[in-house]
């Protein structure tokens, strides 16, 4: 193991150079060792801001298996109702765990989609419960469960997107807003919110005449521009992010093909009635709606005449989409948006690239997204929030089953013959009632590709759409009104994945050809459907780190326990950003998971009732945070010492101290040990009583990351996260250890 934070700086930061990948052409290669344009050392640098949203791919889904990434050498994987870890998902008759969707052996790469949708995607995720993702993901095309919503990629499958990834910066804590399909999540990315925002600003669940919770409203029919589009549902009326820019003197463009966007799925504004009522001639219909493609947007960059913010729409058959498109249509499609990007050095210099993704599809992430506490069976939260977070539910008007013409088309353009499936709710999923959390939604990928992200980074803090928003706030002082303050407080704008300060240092390997694909793609189609296969592989993530950027987290959870076993939790968050804490009670693993909101510098206090003396909770929080109490009370243990632990970061000197009070009346015994991380240890301890034991720890040598256990008889407590200092530091080293 590396002596020193220095070191293991050194060894994340070595990219290894992708010696066995054919290099893009010398024009890519050569712009990947442009320099930022540094003149002022802050965002202002950025003066192009080019945004991509690709489809449906979830986090774990392509980077499950990348080194230094939150994947599947998670160590704190939530427990489901059965006590196995989130790995053990059921299709209804067997566990499915991730298996890896290999191209020799399946049609991995133009295997059919998922169901994606809301009443699939509250199902599977169960108010957080999770455990029947391949039950309610069910191939599309045959409605069977194959449980390829289980399914991951590696390098060999998708190695533009891996060195996408090795060479830029990878957001691993990116959520999709909207915990349902396209049209949601893009409505929300395109303007803040996917709901009425004065409808949210008075408490008021939303409704599906008032918000998304399905495809609707951006399908359209007809051609653009004669005789025009013809639309469903009735237009929302809050402003997009591009009529903001426009009211600034912000230049902007949307560069797409109208009649080949799918069908206007791809453009998120045309839920709105702003666009589908805009003019010729006006800034709306000219650089909104109308014809811009790759070309126009390669000789703009050529010209120097790119505008300050530009959205990218691909096609159908660019998109990425499991049907329709695949993973290799994506990267050569991407491939040739950074082509056009970086034709220009002098633009590349100050453009700053995203790339994500609207939603998940089906495909299964193991990450519980931030959320609102759900509802009870009895009415009640399951959990609490310092802020009001009425007006963040999604109030389902039945067990309605479809009925438009709408997903008719749909699924007619996907060639897809489906029956009748209730429109916002499972029948099965009904136990906990007919209001929802309507997001985050999964974890999907996000790439900052830009001169201020190179290098092969991975930036921890929590992200959704709305970040894109508000990284325009923070560069052109706009504000976009319909995000919400649940929203503002649990994600970040993206400034934390970039450095603006120092940015040229870092060296680059090559990216692999993508212009293959065609060929790979026909055969796959020859090869046999993707499916679980039985008896299920064991599944790995690639071992070593990766550079990580701050997040600005600092939390922390106190407790207290009676001597009747009734706990209380303190959830204090002395950060700059807010967090959501996730607690699973192991001894009710059938109730709904609590969650608790916590903005930053605030704290609130929770209670568990005594469980016949007995108690075991978990708490899941941002970027490995972890705690564990478990133990019995003094009833039950008839012990007289009563332990209280007290962690505290002390980020100047990169010291994690803790302080253990007996209370009691009785001696404490107890030891302290490392579970990873260290060699040393352990520590034992004898606590008199009314006394304070305290210890500390060097963190330096383990690039901040601890993980201890305190135990007596009676009484133990695990603690493990990052302790933040405000300056870069590297992903997890013990993650992916096995």
């Amino acid at each position: 193991m590396p002596t020193s934070r220095r070191d293991f700086l050194r060894s994340a930061t070595t990219l290894t150079a992708a010696s066995s990948l054919a290099s893009l052409p010398p024009l890519i290669q050569q712009a990947l060792a442009v320099e930022a344009n540094h003149v002022t050392g802050t965002i202002r640098d950025v003066e192009h801001i080019v945004i991509l949203m690709q489809e449906n791919r979830s986090f774990d889904h392509y980077f499950g298996t990348l080194k230094g990434v939150r994947g599947f050498g998670d160590r704190f994987p939530i427990p489901l109702e059965s006590g196995k870890p989130v790995w053990f998902e059921s299709d209804g008759q067997r566990d499915i765990t991730p298996f890896h969707l290999d191209q020799d052996t399946m049609n991995a790469l133009k295997a059919n989609t998922t169901s994606h949708e809301i009443a699939d995607t509250q199902a599977a995720w169960n108010q957080g419960k999770f455990g029947y993702w391949p039950k309610y993901k069910l191939d599309m095309r045959t409605r069977q469960t194959t449980g390829h919503s289980m399914g991951y990629y590696t390098r060999a499958e998708i190695p533009f997107q891996f060195a996408l990834a090795d060479a830029f910066t990878l957001c691993d804590n990116y959520h999709c807003s909207v915990a349902s399909g396209t049209d949601p999540n893009r409505i929300f990315f395109f303007s803040g919110a996917n709901y009425d925002p004065k409808r949210c600003a008075q408490g008021l669940n939303h409704t599906p005449e008032n918000s998304e919770p399905n495809n609707l409203r951006c399908w359209v029919t007809g051609q653009w521009p004669d005789p025009g589009y013809a639309y469903l549902g009735e237009g929302f009326d809050w402003p997009t992010l591009p009529e903001l820019l426009q009211d600034a003197g912000v230049s902007w463009r949307i560069y797409q093909d109208p009649n080949n966007n799918w069908t206007g799925a791809m453009h998120g504004c045309l839920a709105f009635n702003s666009f589908r009522q805009a003019q010729k001639g006006s800034p709306l219909y000219e650089q909104g709606m109308s014809h811009w493609t790759l070309a126009d947007l390669a000789q703009q960059v050529k010209d120097e005449t790119l505008p300050q913010v530009s959205w990218i729409l691909p096609s159908q058959a660019d998109c990425e989409h499991a049907e329709g498109s695949s993973p290799l249509s994506g990267a050569d499609f991407t491939a040739q948006v950074l082509a056009a990007l970086v034709a220009n050095p002098k633009v590349w210099s100050k453009t700053a690239l995203f790339i994500t993704f609207d939603e998940n599809d089906g495909y299964f992430d193991h990450l519980p997204p931030p959320a609102v506490p759900s509802y009870n069976p009895d009415g009640s939260l399951a959990g609490d929030a310092t802020l009001d977070v009425r007006g963040h539910y999604f109030e389902a008007p039945g067990f309605e089953p479809y009925r438009d013409l709408l997903r008719e088309r749909m699924l007619k353009l996907m060639n897809i013959d489906m029956p009748p499936l209730n429109q916002y709710l499972d029948p099965r999923d009904s136990e906990h009632g007919l209001v929802r959390p309507y997001g985050m939604g999964p974890r999907v990928p996000m790439y900052v590709v830009s001169p201020w992200s190179r290098g092969g980074w991975v930036s921890s803090q929590v992200f959704d759409h709305s970040s894109v928003g508000r990284f325009l706030e923070q560069r052109f002082g706009i504000t976009v009104p319909a995000i919400s303050p649940w929203n503002r407080a649990v994600a970040g704008d993206l400034t934390s994945a970039f450095d603006f300060v120092s940015p040229n240092d870092p060296s680059l390997p090559p990216l692999p050809n993508t212009r293959e694909r065609l060929t790979l793609e026909k055969t796959q189609l020859t090869m046999p459907a993707a499916a679980a296969p039985d008896p299920l592989p064991a599944f790995a993530q690639e071992p070593g780190t990766r550079p990580s950027r701050p997040t600005g987290y600092a939390l922390q959870v106190h407790d207290r326990v009676d001597e009747a076993g009734n706990v209380t939790l303190q959830f204090v968050n002395d950060g700059a950003v807010g967090a959501v804490f996730h607690v699973y009670d192991h001894r009710h693993l059938d109730r709904i998971p609590r969650r608790y909101t916590v903005e930053a510098g605030k704290s609130l206090t929770a209670a568990w009732s005594g469980d016949d003396g007995l108690y075991d909770l978990e708490v899941h929080s941002t970027n490995g945070f972890f705690r564990r109490f478990s133990g019995r009370s003094a009833s039950v243990s008839h012990e007289s010492v009563a332990l209280q632990l007290r962690l505290s970061y002390a980020p100047a000197t990169d010291t994690l101290k803790a302080s253990i009070h007996n209370a009691g009346t009785g001696s404490a015994r107890l030891e302290i040990s490392a579970n990873a991380y260290r060699e040393d240890g352990p520590w034992p301890l004898n606590i008199a009583p009314g006394e304070t034991t305290e210890q500390a720890w060097s963190l330096k040598d383990s690039g901040n990351w601890y993980d201890f256990t305190l135990s007596s008889d009676s009484y133990q407590r695990r603690v493990a996260g990052r302790m933040e200092n405000g300056r870069d530091l590297i992903s997890d080293p013990a993650m992916a250890r096995g």
